[in-house]
């Protein structure tokens, strides 16, 4: 069957690190049934760890809640193959454009299809979609006022050639792998119905959606669902589902009662160990273990006694175990990294291979990180204070590395708070080592936000996530961004990553998969490797099996 395809059952799915993906869960839970929704019927549910729709504006969505719903509504010039990201393909264009240099600018020259349609809205009839369509979009996600993704457009100009043609023209070429990102589906490359957010305005545009989709928003119930329909002039062809469901439940335990009783289809699911086990006797459920995963790193402040000597820095990698790290989750939940860029997902990265052979993977080593520190001076070892947050992702990895730096009379004292006060708190410089849970949509922004120096916490330029301090690979990855050729982009972003590993400013953990459990029932209809989406991706193919 289709849906099958690259998705083991729950006995093989938490040892299948081969299936990476986005996903987003539409939450349905014990007592929140309508009559819509009843067993039996051809309306999937999904159910979310979150208490509410956040925004339905495809440009202002960020948190897997939002993203999942806005994902069934709207599309992009192109897309993410769904289920196997970060392969790029044609949606909204006929096709995918090559650029061409006029006057010294880039230009991408864009060919719609003439057979989408933009769904009706509660002020507005269908209508086909146009240029004027494409235009009014990107325009608006360039806006500052209007899109959280504005930063991402500067230097773009989109103009309309005739009826079905749209020229992106760029004051600096940049190569098809950092382009291609700005006018797929995600963030500020989703394309809305001009007319429909002109006639709700912001605010009612935000409440109730207008796109091209394959779904149309229905209705909304404010923290417990939102109910999409199949639109049936979808342009690939009507959806197999009437509808998608999503019931917002935060609690992970009545999400899976939900899920083994059959109130749910689909549900964001637990990466516990003792989960998997638990759920691995249930005939009729299936996990499916999938990426994009967030990539998890330890960034070492190297402007922080006594971090700032390279040699404490060589010592921690040393005495740091990346498999100790992945014991605390479920098999192939985690798997581990080796540079900032996960090479999994995204070209730029560096793979095992790569950096063993110049003997940067830093393995497991005691006497080497015992003699590193006492060539250091600190054969006694040191303290330190450090934040964390409650969540496990955060939690689990600073108390192991609380616990493996202690034979090396290295004492590390955690806080733990609230997530949102750590984000502060590390922000603030705090800590002299940041545990860091992210995922950045290219090599560039993984560079630029973590190890470049405009980006140093609190005295860069433009403060952002540079935990560590450091100024040694600027001109690497301003280089980078400014070719055009994408095989010599790799190769530089490669040098940079060898240059920042060499010197010890980061500690590459390992990337953390998303985890859904469906009904055997569900055919999602594609298969599911990556997503960019946060969840397994409902479209025109998906469906509720007898």
């Amino acid at each position: 069957m289709p849906s099958h395809e690259g998705r083991p059952s729950c006995r093989r799915s938490a040892r299948r690190s081969a299936l990476f993906a986005a996903a987003v869960v539409l939450i349905v839970g014990p007592g929140l049934m309508s009559p819509g929704s009843a067993a039996g019927s051809n309306t999937l549910r999904l159910g979310i760890d979150a208490a509410d729709l956040g925004t339905g504006d495809p440009h202002r969505a960020a948190a897997r809640n939002d993203r999942a719903v806005v994902d069934m509504i709207f599309n992009g010039l192109l897309r993410y193959k769904p289920g196997e990201a970060p392969l790029i393909e044609p949606d909204l264009a006929a096709e995918i454009p090559r650029p061409r240099i006029v006057e010294g600018k880039q230009v991408w020259t864009f060919h719609l299809r003439r057979d989408v349609m933009c769904q009706p809205g509660p002020q507005t009839p269908a209508y086909r979609m146009t240029a004027d369509d494409v235009v009014y979009s990107l325009r608006r996600a360039a806006d500052p006022q209007r899109s959280a993704y504005a930063g991402d457009y500067q230097g773009m100009t989109v103009e309309r050639v005739d009826d079905f043609t749209v020229d992106v023209v760029l004051d600096t070429p940049i190569s098809s792998i950092l382009f291609f990102p700005k006018v797929a589906d995600y963030a500020g490359g989703f394309i809305v119905c001009r007319q429909a957010v002109e006639a709700a305005g912001g605010e009612g545009f935000a409440d109730h959606p207008v796109g091209t989709g394959p779904f149309r928003f229905d209705s909304r119930q404010p923290g417990e669902r939102v109910r999409l329909r199949a639109n049936k002039d979808y342009f690939r062809g009507r959806p197999l589902l009437e509808g998608v469901e999503v019931v917002y439940v935060p609690d992970f335990e009545e999400r899976d009662a939900a899920l083994r009783k059959g109130d749910l289809d689909v549900i964001f699911g637990s990466e516990e160990a003792d989960w998997f086990e638990a759920i691995a006797d249930e005939e009729s459920v299936h996990v499916d273990v999938f990426g994009v995963g967030q990539v998890i790193t330890i960034h070492f402040n190297t402007g922080k006694p006594p971090l700032d000597d390279k040699r404490v820095r060589w010592a921690l990698a040393y005495a740091l175990d990346r498999d100790v790290f992945r014991s605390h989750f479920a098999e192939g939940v985690v798997e581990n990294a080796y540079s900032p860029v996960p090479a999994a997902f995204l070209p730029g990265g560096l793979t095992h291979d790569e950096v063993a052979r110049l003997g940067l993977d830093y393995a497991h080593d005691k006497a080497k990180a015992r003699a590193l520190l006492a060539e250091a001076g600190y054969h006694n070892g040191f303290h330190l204070k450090l934040v964390t947050s409650q969540r496990h992702h955060y939690r689990a990895n600073y108390e192991s590395l609380r616990d493996q730096l202690a034979p090396f009379n290295i004492e590390v004292e955690l806080e733990v708070v609230e997530h949102r006060i750590m984000h502060e708190r590390i922000r603030q410089d705090e800590n002299a080592i940041v545990i860091y849970v992210a995922w950045r949509p290219n090599a560039d922004v993984f560079l630029t936000r973590f190890f470049h120096s405009a980006s140093t916490v609190v005295t860069g330029a433009s403060p952002d996530t540079n935990f560590s301090h450091y100024d040694q690979i600027d001109s690497l990855i301003e280089a980078a961004r400014s070719t055009r050729e994408p095989a010599r982009q790799v190769r530089i972003w490669k040098q940079a990553q060898i240059k920042l590993l060499d010197d010890a400013v980061a500690y590459p953990l390992h990337y953390v998969n998303l985890v859904y459990a469906r009904g055997s029932h569900v055919d999602y209809g594609h298969a599911l490797k990556a997503a960019m989406a946060l969840y397994p991706q409902f479209n025109e193919k998906t469906r509720l099996e007898n």
